[in-house]
C-alpha cells in the first residue's frame, strides 16, 4: 500500500501541549492525515504525572506512523477549552482498503 499524506484541517488555537508536566499553550495545531499499511503495536505503558491544574486532561500516548515505521508519541496534558468539555481520544481506524488512518483527539462540549 502506498502511504498518502493529505492536509486535513487546521484546529483552533484552543489546545495546549504539556511538556515535562507543565502545560504550554499552542498557538495553533494543524493535522495531517496519515495512512499506515498495518495496525499499530500495542500501546506502551505510561506513568501519568499529577495534573498541573484542574483545567487539564491527560491525552494518552499513541503510536504514530512516520512513513516507514511506527514511532511512540508520549502522552501529555491538554488544556480544557470550557468547563464542560470532554476529551475524545485520538485513535487508529481501519479503512476498507486495509490501511489504518489516525483520527485526531478533539474536544466535545
Amino acid at each position: 500500500m502506498t502511504i498518502r499524506n493529505l492536509i486535513r484541517f487546521s484546529l483552533p488555537a484552543l489546545a495546549a501541549f504539556a511538556v515535562g508536566g507543565a502545560v504550554v499553550p499552542a498557538s495553533a495545531q494543524s493535522s495531517t492525515v496519515i495512512i499506515a499499511p498495518s495496525a499499530p503495536p500495542p500501546p506502551q505503558t505510561e506513568s501519568v504525572p499529577p495534573p498541573p491544574s484542574t483545567t487539564v486532561t491527560w491525552e494518552a500516548g499513541h503510536w504514530g506512523w512516520n512513513g516507514s515505521t511506527w514511532v511512540w508519541h508520549e502522552g501529555h496534558y491538554v488544556q480544557r477549552p470550557a468547563p464542560a468539555a470532554v476529551w475524545e481520544p485520538g485513535h487508529w481506524e481501519q479503512e476498507a482498503s486495509g490501511g489504518y488512518v489516525w483520527i485526531d483527539g478533539h474536544w466535545r462540549s
